[in-house]
């Protein structure tokens, strides 16, 4: 997996594509707690639940169907009139993206079991062929060692980096369309 804050910033450039949502700090407060809940899954160590398991680490919370079931939650729960300009199917879009993103990422990582994207339905574990993110440990003492070190520099370069530009390309093709759309309305005289 990739390091909690690392989810996080891939909600960004979901964000810029979709109409930069930030408006409302409670929608990017939600924003990263889908971002992060999926890891939630690696309490089941404690409780006897195995790596492999459905309810397993990357297993059913790092699925689609998880990410559609969290995004429809907390969308009817607190989106239910959408926020701001944006409606409440937007906001579900959005929440699922950055949920689905949490998988997608841990599917780029060099280490673990792979992610069950289609759980419950098919429980079997991908990985994307392409694996260039290094594996953060779960352990806070392991993640600030020379291994974290390692981890940070990989997820700069593999994933805040490219989040970085495509937030800035996103936010130039959208300044781009409103300055064509405002030049577009220009009345005529006849």
């Amino acid at each position: 997996m990739p390091s909690l804050p690392t989810h996080v910033v891939a909600a960004i450039p979901i964000a810029a594509w979709l109409g930069r949502p930030g408006a409302s700090k409670r929608l990017w407060l939600a924003a990263a707690v889908c971002a992060v809940l999926p890891e939630a899954d690696v309490v089941g160590f404690s409780f006897g639940i195995e790596y492999g398991d459905l309810l397993g680490h990357r297993g059913l919370t790092h699925s689609l169907f998880f990410a559609a079931l969290l995004s429809g939650l907390v969308t009817a729960a607190w989106f239910r009139a959408g926020c701001g300009p944006l409606s409440a199917r937007r906001i579900w879009l959005f929440l699922f993206l950055v949920t689905a993103s949490h998988g997608l990422l841990d599917a780029l990582t060099s280490g673990g079991l792979g992610v069950a994207f289609f759980a419950p339905f098919i429980e079997k574990r991908h990985f994307f062929p392409v694996r260039p993110i290094v594996v953060s440990p779960f352990s806070l003492g392991r993640f600030l060692s020379g291994r974290g070190v390692q981890v940070v520099a990989s997820e700069a370069l593999w994933v805040w980096l490219p989040a970085v530009l495509l937030t800035v390309l996103a936010v130039w093709y959208q300044a781009k369309r409103r300055s064509r759309g405002s030049h577009s309305t220009i009345p005529t005289n006849r």
